[in-house]
C-alpha cells in the first residue's frame, strides 16, 4: 500500500512541475510579445492571465486525479 502512495505523490509532483513549466513559458512569452508590441500589451496581459488559469486548472486536476489513486 506504501508503494502506491508514492506512486501517487510522484505523479502529483509531475503535475506540479509541469504547471511551473508551462506558467513560466506563458510568461516568457507574454513579456517578449509586449516588449515587441508594446501598444499591445494590454490585450497580451489578458489573454496571458487566461492561458495561465488553464494551466493551472488542468494542473490542479492532475494533482487530484494522482492523490486520489493512492
Amino acid at each position: 500500500m506504501t508503494e502506491i502512495n508514492g506512486i501517487a505523490a510522484i505523479g502529483a509532483g509531475l503535475a506540479a512541475i509541469g504547471a511551473g513549466i508551462g506558467i513560466g513559458r506563458i510568461g516568457g512569452s507574454a513579456l517578449e510579445a509586449m516588449a515587441r508590441q508594446p501598444e499591445h500589451s494590454g490585450m497580451i496581459q489578458t489573454n496571458m492571465i487566461i492561458a495561465a488559469a488553464l494551466v493551472e486548472g488542468v494542473a490542479l486536476f492532475g494533482v487530484v486525479v494522482a492523490l486520489l489513486q493512492g
